[in-house]
């Protein structure tokens, strides 16, 4: 989609305020062909299926979302859109600006800011703000999200001891109703936690007590993101699989051709 025809047809699509279901996907299916989308990202659609993922959780453009840890932007790129003339997006990235921040994860904060300063037309309402609790949990103001989204984070919270903390703090972020969407690599049921933080795959039992525990109520489970191909057990975890495809060249059409993780996709609700 040209960069002349995008705006206007969000605003279009976005004009009457509180969108149907219908509307919200129709400018989904804009936003997702939309020419501000590289080649490479739009490869990882049909792993990641993020029309119908973003429909499961309730996604309006009119919403205050919060995405947790956004990376390089893959969800970014969908997000701000079709939230750029309605709502609000808060860019929650990890805290760069903290002096024990690592190398990889500035390079990819660095990368997100050049692909936002290149689309103002896209991008120029984004929010950038950080999350690490317990210490940094200004990510928006608080009880002021309709809508808080993490995509494959939660292993990453769960090895370094911080899941608790972060799943209290998009309580506070979210407005009573509000909703939480947990997208996470998911790892067969009873696994040892031990063997969850190694490897990358979380339990769906871990992700909704750590929810329940932070005062969340569980709402639905999808499977738009599984995969029954994955069998979980590689030699460098969830990473051996793509994108990461950490062995490099060994065995890699047969780890191609399983396609990315196996995924929970969670949707709770802030009483």
């Amino acid at each position: 989609m040209n960069r002349k025809l995008l705006i206007p047809l969000l605003l279009a699509l976005a004009s009457a305020g509180s969108a149907s279901a219908a509307q919200t996907a129709a400018l989904l299916d804009t936003v997702i062909a939309g020419d501000h989308r590289a080649d490479a990202t739009r490869t990882r659609d049909v792993h990641r299926h993020p029309k119908d993922t973003l429909l499961f959780f309730g996604l309006e453009p009119d919403m205050a979302v919060v995405e947790i840890w956004p990376s390089t932007g893959w969800y970014t790129e969908v997000l701000a859109p079709v939230l750029r003339d309605s709502g609000t997006l808060y860019a929650a990235r990890f805290p760069v600006s903290w002096d024990k921040a690592p190398d990889y994860a500035k390079r990819q904060d660095q990368a997100l800011q050049a692909k936002m300063a290149a689309r103002p037309d896209v991008y120029g309402k984004v929010i950038p703000t950080e999350i690490l609790a317990p210490d940094f949990v200004n990510a928006a103001p608080k009880g002021s999200a309709d809508m808080v989204l993490t995509f494959r984070n939660v292993h990453n919270w769960a090895k370094a001891g911080k899941a608790d903390a972060m799943f209290a703090t998009f309580f506070d972020l979210l407005k009573p109703g509000g909703i939480l969407g947990v997208e996470e690599h998911r790892a067969k049921p009873g696994t040892a936690f031990e063997d969850q933080v190694k490897s990358g795959y979380m339990t769906e039992q871990y992700v909704i007590e750590t929810a329940r525990k932070a005062g969340f109520r569980f709402v639905a489970r999808s499977d738009v993101n599984a995969n029954p191909m994955d069998t979980k057990d590689y030699p460098d975890g969830v990473w051996t699989l793509p994108p990461t495809l950490r062995l490099g060249d060994k065995d890699r059409d047969r780890y191609l051709a399983i396609g990315e993780s196996d995924r929970m996709t969670l949707k709770f609700v802030k009483p």
